[in-house]
């Protein structure tokens, strides 16, 4: 062959390369949404979808990243846990997303997991949990135990002089696990056993006459009492309903929920929960320009004047930013450089302030507690003076208090045991 025909061989070999090299760096960027549009969670996890839409959209309206825009891939599970963990491997093995935003439930988490292991997804975790976990495929940008039920615990306890305790919660991991480092807890702050009820219901429990009526009389001993509510989905509306039919005041009785916001006030009336509270890492009535221009683009998407926003919407908002600022630092949305560029990211938050990623793949949060207005919003009455790490492993039980995680090298693991010096479980090696 002579040479004019190498070159040219050459040059065309280049130029297919060049060509193909062009299109891959115009290729979208698949972004999974895995959250539920119908079932019993719709009520809390449809607006996230919307959240994710608008996010999106926002960022391409920028020139996406890279140099590529953002594609949303939306399925529903429907609120039906065993469907989260298949649309998930539709989502990765399917639709070949480069990450996934979802679940809301820990039943769901969990359902999930597995799946996001094995095919090597990320997914970012957007409402509080119960800890106990740490993987390194998965981001949890909601509130560990230690950034909401500790600190409200707290609050109740010294600023209230609460003194018996109702643990009232729908029946799956995130509310057991919680209420059994709860228990711990005030039993190591000398609260007796006698004092403490623990009540569990189903997802979407509608009749709560005679457990609104226990709690009643539970709280007429004579000390003070407060509900501790892990209460999930659209349960909350006639479990709140029932509090204001049986006439259980705020003042006499305090809530503080974990899992109502201000999307689920907005669809019941108020008025009788006025100081009932909720504990969260953001409320839609923080004053901070942050929170202004995001209030106004939700409304504006939303094209709804009435449209509220609620801490999920925060997280989301958070764990999205922390994703482009990943792939912009690895250069890249490939999985495994994204999940090394992660560590340490900070992006702003909604309150002011910012939140960074953690070797532990939770992030830093300020706490706040919120009571609620009969405009459904809430005033904030107590914060943290700054923010707080989330920790992976609770400090109050017993087979967690001596667990870290650290995904970075050389420790690279969810669960390392740090009397025993070994990593644990299903967690990797810094040999691989």
């Amino acid at each position: 062959m002579s040479i004019k025909k190498h070159v040219k061989l050459g040059l065309s070999a280049l130029a297919l390369s060049i060509s193909f090299s062009s299109v891959a760096a115009e290729d979208p960027i698949k972004v999974g949404i895995l959250h539920s549009l119908s079932g019993t969670m719709a009520i809390s996890e449809s607006t996230l979808k919307d959240t994710m839409l608008m996010l999106i959209q926002k960022q391409n309206d920028a020139g996406g990243v890279l140099g590529r825009k953002l594609e949303p891939v939306v399925v529903d599970p429907a609120s039906n846990w065993p469907l989260f963990a298949e649309k998930a491997r539709e989502l990765l093995a399917k639709e070949k997303v480069d990450v996934i935003f979802g679940n809301w439930t820990s039943v769901s988490r969990k359902s999930v997991l597995p799946v996001i292991e094995e095919l090597n997804g990320l997914l970012f975790y957007p409402v509080q949990y119960e800890g106990e976990e740490s993987s390194e495929n998965v981001f949890y940008t909601g509130a560990a135990p230690n950034q909401q039920a500790i600190p409200a615990v707290d609050y109740l306890m010294n600023d209230i002089g609460v003194e018996r305790w109702v643990l009232a919660g729908t029946d799956y991991v995130y509310p057991r696990t919680t209420n059994k480092i709860l228990e711990t807890y005030l039993k190591g702050k000398g609260v007796a056993a006698a004092d403490i009820m623990i009540n569990y219901t189903p997802f979407g429990h509608s009749n709560w006459q005679a457990i609104v009526s226990d709690i009643k009389a539970f709280g007429g001993a004579g000390k003070k009492t407060a509900v501790v509510s892990t209460i999930n989905g659209d349960a909350n509306v006639p479990f709140y309903r029932e509090l204001g039919n049986q006439g259980i005041d705020a003042a006499d009785i305090p809530v503080v929920a974990f899992s109502v916001g201000e999307q689920e006030l907005s669809g019941i009336d108020t008025g009788p929960l006025v100081g009932h509270l909720a504990a969260w890492n953001y409320f839609m009535s923080v004053e901070s320009d942050a929170n202004y221009d995001f209030i106004d683009a939700w409304v504006a998407y939303s094209d709804n004047e009435g449209a509220v926003t609620n801490d999920p919407m925060e997280a989301h908002y958070i764990g999205f930013n922390m994703y482009i600022e990943a792939v912009k630092k690895a250069g890249s949305a490939d999985v495994d450089a994204v999940k090394d560029a992660i560590i340490g990211v900070s992006v702003p938050n909604l309150t002011g302030g910012f939140a960074t990623m953690m070797p532990n793949h939770h992030i830093t949060k300020p706490v706040l507690i919120g009571e609620i207005q009969d405009n459904g919003q809430f005033s904030i009455v107590w914060e943290t003076p700054s923010t707080v790490a989330g920790d992976a492993w609770s400090d109050f039980l017993p087979g967690s208090k001596d667990l870290i995680s650290d995904w970075r090298k050389p420790l690279f693991c969810g669960n390392f045991n740090v009397v025993s010096g070994t990593c644990g479980g299903q967690a990797k090696v810094a040999a691989e």
